[in-house]
């Protein structure tokens, strides 16, 4: 009697990695330190859930390419070879793989090898081809049977956001649609014509809105769509996430959802139980997890597999190039946000050169950002310039550039103590420093006693006062050209140039060129709290 009700009860386990933005190996590419970090240590992971049971499939959500100098190395100097991390995902037996928006960053050439060299497919409902208005490489979704009889259907879709933040002439012959009209569509189709027994949807995107209580977690933009899906697409049993970074696990109106965080520092995990009947199974139970990686060991076959490009990698990264006279390592990266730092002013005048005009935008990207030391090396570039952006000359007004610096202000906050702080929005539920900006080539006061929308109090171009309707050429990555970090008073701007080599490329080639960089500020901006900062510079 037992092992018949064995019979009529089984389970499938559903394993997620997202964002893992290039990390294979267990360490910090900028410190060399051992951290919970990559393929490797997801690798024995993997390797023991297996071990266990065979009813599992194993989803990668997206934005696995970009993110490391290993892969910035491969794409640059090794993309001859086979992509290793297309090669590791064969040695895992991933069943598929869902196309994050860095998967773009390299332009559609080295996607479309990866993809010629995948023996998995690679899911993309909402992103289609123009020429045929039909999914990218093809595959909306598939179907997966187990051992145990049980038939999964896994549709794959990804933010429709790209646009505002992608190199245009990457995604030239793309069309974008919505991410949860294409879902609602596909399901009610899979349902239809599939019948399976769990509909899985695996969404390189996140949450509008706290999974808890629902209430609005960032402006809501369309960029991440999770909530809605969940409570208005029907038939969705578990959604798997990503792109925002968060570690998430819970349920949301019936539907199980997970979302892994980044790096590889920890999986998705749901497991699902199912009970016979006449029509086929019927799920009586979900739990999902996320599980970190932290105190396993890494696989030393995955490690190998990327061994080769990895050494060359480090070689790579340890090259001088070039010298600082003075101080440009960052000791404090918010006081570096208030304060004029000699590493900013260094990106600006990379900036500026490259694209020949007299005014320039940039940002801290991360926290982890240092700044650079007294010898600088290629690892320290790629360190502190962590994305492959290109550069856009935008022709703008001087009203586009006061409602620029408002976005900006807007980072800022002031705590009960009167102490500058950073304003939640560009925090939680993902942390944006990225979209604070600081300008070169003019002089401004950012007043954060004032209200937002109302904190430059101070605004010159050549000791004038920045004349609204005046045009003004500014250089800036590519990334914030197209509006992104909710920059749209860039959008649709004429464009005046584009610089189509990395800012890393730029970077080195300015220490060859010059060999030794002064550290040094004009001090031509500042952020206060109080007293009315009007200041003609």
């Amino acid at each position: 009697m037992e092992d018949r009700m064995k019979k009529q009860t089984t389970s499938i386990t559903i394993l997620e990695t997202s964002d893992i933005h290039g990390h294979i190996f267990p360490y910090l590419y900028g410190t060399k330190k051992k951290a919970t970090v990559g393929l490797g240590r997801i690798a024995t992971f993997i390797r023991e859930v297996r071990s266990q049971t065979g009813n599992v499939l194993v989803i990668d959500n997206g934005n696995l390419y970009q993110g490391t100098p290993l892969t910035y190395y491969y794409m640059k100097q090794a993309r001859h070879l086979p992509n290793p991390f297309v090669s590791i995902l064969h040695e895992l037996n991933y069943d598929a793989a869902v196309i994050g928006n860095h998967e773009f960053n390299y332009g559609m050439e080295p996607l479309r090898k990866a993809h010629q060299e995948a023996e998995y497919p690679f899911l993309a409902a909402n992103i289609l081809d123009k020429g045929t208005m039909k999914p990218l490489f093809g595959l909306p979704y598939f179907i997966k049977v187990f051992p145990n009889g049980v038939k999964a259907a896994v549709l794959g879709v990804t933010t429709h956001y790209i646009p505002n933040w992608e190199n245009p002439s990457h995604i030239v012959d793309l069309s974008f649609e919505d991410a949860f009209t294409s879902t609602r569509n596909w399901v009610s189709y899979i349902h239809t014509v599939e019948k399976p027994d769990v509909m899985i949807v695996s969404y390189h995107g996140g949450f509008e809105k706290d999974i808890q209580t629902g209430s609005p977690t960032e402006r809501q933009t369309g960029e991440n769509q999770g909530y809605k899906i969940c409570q208005e697409v029907k038939g969705v049993d578990v959604l798997l996430t990503g792109h925002q970074h968060r570690k998430l696990a819970g349920t949301i109106n019936g539907v199980s959802i997970v979302q892994p965080g980044m790096h590889g520092e920890s999986i998705g995990k749901v497991t699902i139980e199912l009970k016979r009947n006449k029509q086929g199974w019927t799920i009586i139970n979900k739990e999902p997890q996320v599980i970190s990686m932290d105190g396993i060991e890494a696989d030393k076959m995955v490690l190998s597999i990327a061994g080769d490009i990895e050494s060359k990698t480090q070689s790579w990264l340890d090259q001088s190039i070039g010298k600082i006279e003075g101080n440009m390592q960052i000791e404090d990266i918010f006081e570096a946000r208030i304060k004029e730092h000699p590493f900013i002013e260094f990106i600006q005048r990379v900036q500026l050169e490259a694209a020949d005009v007299s005014i320039s935008a940039t940002a801290l990207f991360s926290e982890s950002q240092q700044g650079l030391p007294s010898i600088v090396t290629l690892r320290d570039i790629v360190s502190n310039y962590i994305y492959p952006n290109t550069l856009t000359v935008l022709e703008l007004t001087g009203r586009d550039i006061r409602l620029a610096l408002e976005r900006s202000a807007s980072y800022f906050a002031v705590n009960q103590a009167g102490v500058l702080s950073v304003n939640p929005d560009f925090t939680t539920p993902k942390p944006q420093h990225y979209n604070y900006d600081m300008w070169e080539g003019i002089d401004y006061v950012l007043n954060i006693s004032h209200p937002i929308g109302e904190r430059v109090t101070s605004l010159f171009c050549n000791g004038e006062p920045l004349a609204e309707e005046q045009k003004y050429q500014v250089v800036m990555n590519n990334y914030r050209a197209g509006g992104g970090g909710e920059y749209t008073m860039f959008k649709n701007k004429k464009i005046i140039k584009e610089i189509q080599i990395d800012m890393t490329e730029l970077i080195a080639d300015y220490f060859l060129k010059y060999q030794t960089i002064k550290a040094a500020c004009n001090h031509n901006w500042k952020v206060v709290v109080d007293g009315e900062g009007r200041t003609s510079f």
